[in-house]
């Protein structure tokens, strides 16, 4: 059994890795778009930066009402994402992506006519939704059609145009502000700014499911179904070399006709699930417990609480955004050359450094008659600078690492199913970070959130160390 399964794993890689006849600006062309999945995700995980204070007062909300206005969207990605990778193995990775768009539209929309928070929940809900479901597609579509010896500077694509949806949202929120003179005041059509803020999203939402027409199914969701003349001609135009070959590894990888459901995920007549998958689900939940989504999401307050006035905060947000896009560039540069393991530790190391300079310098800041930190010039650069570096950190490591692990550490019976479960995990670890940071902020102030964060950056490492395999250069079907 070991010969048979090393042989079928050299058979697989040779063909695989054939970097001969693939056509590199298609792939290029049709990875761009699964990953434009990824820009929605970005910008509508983004926008709500911004809107934070003017959704408090337009809908009366306390500080626990307001982190579940903010943190509700993460519920809905949680579910989108448990059932976005089941429902790609039955109806396709290329009409889910379709349905995703269409979700998408309907959220911004609907975020924008909200009256209440009520309708507002309802309507992040929905966007949720979706980007869970983005969350899932982008990487398990990208790692399906990509080359191996390039399927990590792909796969890095959905962590760029994540970046991307953020920097977009973050800059177009800053905008808006501006000409409207607050997220509060009315910008055009007699409607707040903060509504407009939501349906700048329904552009990328439109051109994603135009997109999506023009892209095909995964060839290795076709050889699942039985449809291999389909698949063969996918892969003729993205991998190249032997098709009928690299068809036959796929089905053996499949382990049989059967075709690919959520069972999967367990072992063999056991109720335990796949050592792998717990991996994965660690990697989801330590991404999300290191603290990216609480600059993201609430850096206008969190620089607001640090001293800084709305337009000043809005403004280091779209510095953030840029320093995450460069980031993501420098680690679609090493993912394939140095590995996603190494990546991992030094982002890891970064960040724990910098959040625990950060805990130190909001620890040791005044404290004016409100309530606000009050940080000397020399203390708010320094902070600054600390909370780019994290930034940096996290955008060469875990922010695109984590999700090319995710869409290439599984075999091919497995991916859609483990990918959504892990996925769902950092869902929902990010909706625990999200929600409690108003809590935390008000209890144990700026230090003590950056103090936990910086820990978990610390344990990160650690498991990173002992848990994490290298997947550099492998085949899908070696996995």
């Amino acid at each position: 059994m070991s010969t048979q399964n090393n042989n079928s794993q050299n058979s697989s890689e040779s063909h695989i890795d054939s970097e001969n006849n693939y056509n590199l600006a298609y792939i290029i062309f049709i990875s761009s778009v699964a990953a434009i999945g990824g820009f929605l995700f970005g910008f509508d995980s983004g926008v709500i930066n911004g809107t934070v204070s003017a959704l408090s007062n337009a809908f009366n909300a306390d500080d626990v009402a307001t982190g579940f206005n903010v943190a509700s969207v993460l519920l809905g990605c949680a579910v989108g994402a448990l059932f976005a990778g089941p429902m790609a193995d039955k109806v396709g990775r290329r009409k889910m992506m379709m349905a995703t768009a269409i979700v998408f539209a309907v959220s911004a929309f609907g975020s924008g006519i909200a009256d209440s928070s009520t309708a507002f929940i309802f309507y992040r809900l929905l966007g949720g939704l979706g980007i869970g479901a983005a969350s899932v597609l982008a990487p398990a579509y990208i790692s399906e059609v990509a080359p191996a010896h390039i399927r990590g500077r792909l796969a890095t694509l959905q962590q760029l145009a994540i970046v991307l949806g953020l920097f977009a949202a973050f800059l177009s929120n800053y905008l808006i502000a501006s000409v409207a003179g607050g997220a509060e005041q009315v910008l055009m059509l007699d409607n707040a700014a903060w509504r407009w803020m939501f349906w700048v999203e329904l552009i990328p939402a439109l051109l994603f499911l135009l997109g999506v027409l023009f892209i095909p199914e995964s060839p290795r969701y076709l050889v699942a179904q039985g449809e291999l003349a389909r698949a063969e001609a996918v892969f003729d135009k993205t991998i190249g070399g032997d098709v009928k070959a690299q068809v036959n590894d796929v089905k053996v990888s499949l382990h049989g006709d059967a075709k690919p459901q959520i069972r999967d995920i367990f072992i063999d007549g056991s109720k335990a699930i796949h050592p792998i998958i717990w991996v994965g689900i660690g990697l989801s939940v330590f991404q999300q417990f290191v603290g990216i989504n609480v600059v993201f999401y609430y850096g206008a307050e969190l620089w607001q609480a640090a001293g800084f006035d709305e337009s000043q905060s809005l403004l280091i947000n779209v510095i953030a955004g840029t320093t995450n896009i460069v980031a993501t560039v420098i680690a679609i540069m090493l993912v394939d050359k140095i590995g996603r393991k190494l990546l991992l530790l030094v982002g890891s190391t970064g960040m724990c450094v910098s959040l625990f300079a950060l805990a130190f310098i909001f620890g040791n800041a005044d404290i004016d008659s409100v309530g606000k930190l009050q940080l000397t010039d020399n203390m708010g650069t320094l902070a600054l600078i600390m909370a780019n570096v994290f930034v940096v950190f996290f955008g060469i490591s875990w922010g695109p690492v984590v999700w090319v692990l995710l869409g290439e550490m599984f075999n091919n019976r497995i991916r859609a199913a483990a990918l959504a479960v892990a996925a769902s995990a950092q869902w929902v670890a990010n909706f625990l970070i999200t929600m409690t940071f108003p809590i935390m902020l008000t209890g144990i102030g700026l230090a003590g959130a950056y103090g936990f964060y910086a820990v978990s950056a610390l344990v990160s490492a650690i498991f990173v160390y002992y848990y994490v395999k290298e997947t550099k250069g492998k085949s899908l079907e070696a996995m």
